[in-house]
């Protein structure tokens, strides 16, 4: 006699329809996109040698730029965020503003004041030239021949859109994650050119630990078979690295949240209360997960996942400079750093140890600490206390 349940296959069949790419391509909607080309004339070198002789920039921004040029505040997005950081989702915006809740008239970052802009990072997927992007050369996406990018790479690419919006200063720099390690590398690379800095839930390098779970979506995503290689932008929808990326994204989006909001949330209650004794009978917190994949499958790039996650891990503001505590000497512009009570993949003592460090070489620095059930999330999630940092490091600015 078999038992029936021996017959089971794994649910996790996503929809049928997922692009082989969710990356942004000319004739796509603009948005509220502008584009910016920052290599006229020179190669783009990027910290591993490699360079690119075209490299577009896609930023939107908001409010006005004053007289003397002195209002602008540079935001900085994290791993899957992009350009589009306020406003209401629209049909050509299908979400709103990753950012939205402190950014806009008369919030914490108040466009009616500031003159805003947000840049999707190079190597990204939204309109900034990346992976998916046509390589002149070949008359191809580059795939996976784009070359490594670092934190540093990203932030010299948004100097030269500065440079292209005629902005010498940049009021502030802020964001968080990977948009908080954009930050400390503005303060070190370009001292004269920030008058002060927000870090949100960010690190000064990257700890093995937050590696560890880098490294295990990445071996995810590549070992999906539809990656090929990272040559999949000729795939048919549904026939792409659709799972790959998608378990990635899982992985990350539970080191996202905490046991509490998930236990809150869903418990151990099942899709189907029924079904309890197959292989593959699911729980509600597995749908969340499959869920939070294909919406990022539907606006997302493998490659620039690949290649983004990584330059996280490769993140050491002390690289090269002597070590953390000379680097951060480095720093002239004051320093506000946030971190979150329950953050257990950016934990809150790497924001202190920011400000301590800082504050031990003489310089200025404010730390926050937010009470918040909502994990590393609560960077987007935790509204009072953010804007209260982003508030006090925009004051900085006013010098």
């Amino acid at each position: 006699m078999t038992d029936s349940h021996t017959e089971d296959h794994h649910p996790r069949a996503y929809r049928g329809d997922l692009p082989a790419s969710g990356a942004w391509q000319p004739g796509d909607a603009f948005g509220t996109r502008k584009f910016a080309s920052v290599v006229t004339g020179h190669p783009f070198v990027f910290a591993s040698g490699a360079a690119l002789d075209e490299l577009t920039v896609a930023y939107e921004s908001w409010g006005e730029l004053n007289a003397d040029r002195s209002n602008a505040v540079l935001v900085c997005h994290a791993l899957t965020g992009d350009s589009h950081a306020s406003g209401e989702s629209t049909p050509d915006e299908p979400t709103a503003g990753w950012w939205d809740v402190v950014i806009g008239p008369g919030k914490a970052i108040d466009t009616d004041e500031y003159f805003v802009v947000c840049a999707n990072v190079v190597g990204g997927c939204q309109g900034t030239t990346g992976p998916a992007s046509i390589n002149p050369e070949t008359g191809r996406p580059y795939g996976p021949d784009f070359p490594v990018v670092t934190i540093r790479d990203i932030v010299r690419v948004q100097s030269h859109l500065a440079d292209a919006l005629e902005i010498d200063a940049w009021r502030a720099v802020v964001g968080g994650s990977m948009g908080g390690m954009q930050v400390l590398e503005w303060g070190l690379m370009y001292p004269d050119r920030v008058k002060a800095l927000g870090v949100i839930a960010s690190t000064m390098a990257a700890s093995a630990q937050q590696i560890a779970w880098s490294a295990v979506g990445r071996t995810a995503l590549a070992l999906d078979p539809r990656f090929r290689g990272g040559h999949y932008y000729d795939a048919a929808p549904g026939d792409g690295p659709y799972a790959g990326l998608a378990i990635a994204r899982a992985i990350a989006q539970i080191t996202y949240r905490t046991e509490s909001v998930l236990e809150d949330r869903f418990g151990r209650d099942l899709i189907d209360p029924s079904a309890l004794y197959g292989l593959w009978d699911r729980f509600q917190v597995e749908g969340y997960l499959d869920y939070h994949g294909e919406k990022l499958v539907r606006r997302f790039d493998a490659n620039s996942y690949l290649l983004l996650n990584r330059s996280m891990d490769i993140h050491d503001v002390g690289r090269g400079r002597g070590g953390l505590k000379r680097a951060m000497s480095r720093l002239r512009a004051p320093i506000v750093t946030l971190g979150l009570s329950t953050d257990t993949l950016y934990p809150p003592h790497q924001q202190s140890d920011i400000a301590d460090l800082v504050r031990s070489q003489g310089g200025t620095a404010d730390h926050f600490t937010v009470d918040t059930p909502h994990g590393h999330d609560g960077f987007l999630l935790a509204v009072d206390g953010v804007e209260e940092a982003l508030r006090r490091t925009i004051k900085f600015g006013e010098g």
